[in-house]
Formats: structure tokens, sequence, C-alpha cells
């Protein structure tokens, strides 16, 4: 399995192969976004959609290394959303635009050492730029692959640097075919993956 090195100017851009993931994944995880630490867009230019860790109902995250993962966030935004895909973006078909919407992303899963967290957190960073909150609305996320382990930094510039290459580091290795969901992606079209999970009723 492909990992990227701690060292920031060596990081390979595209991690795993072009064959698409490899066990344990894809990894599923849903709930309805929360109001994080305010610290995303505040702080760091990069705003976070925030769900709840609950070990018991999600199995796997107990056992999961915490650091950066990448993948895709599947979101129903409310009718009144100035971000809802149009139809075409959303299906490629002719058929009616599906409730959920789905987006490529990268997640933090640990304690932030940064900041110091007590709690394990899930922060997702949706690599699209919406025009406003969505607070309360479900969210899927279909993990794909890992990135890095968490660490601490020196300062904040150093953190956002390297959020910035994680961010990189997602699009450009999930714009590859079995990488991308058949059930299409906004922003990006449709690959060979399974993504049916993210966008079932």
């Amino acid at each position: 399995m492909a990992e990227a090195p701690t060292a920031t100017s060596e990081r390979p851009r595209i991690v795993y192969s072009d064959n698409g993931p490899e066990a344990p994944y894809p990894l599923q995880m849903e709930g309805e976004v929360i109001s994080g630490f305010g610290r995303g867009s505040k702080e760091l230019g990069i705003p976070t959609a925030n769900l709840p860790v609950d070990e018991a109902q999600i199995s796997w995250i107990a056992n999961i290394t915490s650091g950066v993962y990448f993948g895709y966030a599947a979101l129903q935004l409310p009718a009144s959303h100035p971000d809802i895909p149009s139809a075409a973006a959303s299906s490629t078909n002719g058929d009616a635009p599906k409730k959920y919407h789905i987006f490529p992303m990268v997640m933090s899963i640990g304690y932030n050492p940064f900041y110091k967290n007590s709690k394990r957190s899930a922060e997702v960073h949706i690599l699209h730029k919406f025009a406003q909150d969505f607070y309360g609305a479900p969210m899927r996320l279909l993990l794909l692959g890992f990135v890095r382990e968490e660490k601490n930094y020196a300062g904040v510039e150093a953190l956002i640097e390297d959020i910035n290459i994680d961010c990189e580091v997602a699009r450009r290795s999930l714009d590859r075919a079995a990488w991308m969901p058949r059930e299409g992606v906004v922003g990006m079209g449709q690959g060979t993956l399974d993504g049916s999970w993210l966008v079932r009723e």
C-alpha cells in the first residue's frame, strides 16, 4: 500500500495505483453535519463539515490510524441551497437530479495535536467552494485511501501548507477512472467505481 512520506517537500501528489481502492477500503460513514471548532474557515481558510465520531455506530473508526484520508462526500442539500448542482452536473443520462450530490473530499480523523483536542473528531473538507453553510444536512462519506498520519506543527503556516498538499493529493489521486464513481461527481464527471451507496434512496 502506497503511503506518503512525512517530509512535506518529498510527498508524492498521487497515492495508490491506477487500479482503484485497496483493502480495507472503501470505508463508509454517515451522519448529519454538525458545527465544529470554528477554526477551519476563520484561522485556516479551509472550511470543514464535521460529523460526530461514534465508535459504537462506526465499528472501524476505533482502530483506524489517526490522520488524513481522501474519498467522496455525498450531501443532501436543502432545496433552497445555492450550491445544488444543475441536472446536467448531477446526472449525465437525462434523469432527474439525485437527492444526494457527490463531491471529492479530504478529511482528518483524530485529535489534531496542533490544537490539542481532547476528543477524536472527523473533519471533512469538501473540495468545492460553497456559497453558504449546510449545518444539519445529511452527509455520507466513502473513504478510499490514506494520505498521512496526523502530526504537530511549529506554526499555523506549516499546518496550512500541509493541508493544501493534502487537498492536491486527494484531487489528483481521485482524478482517475477507477477512483471516480460511475454515478457522477460534481465538477469531475464519471468513472468506474461503484458509488451507489452514496446516492441510494
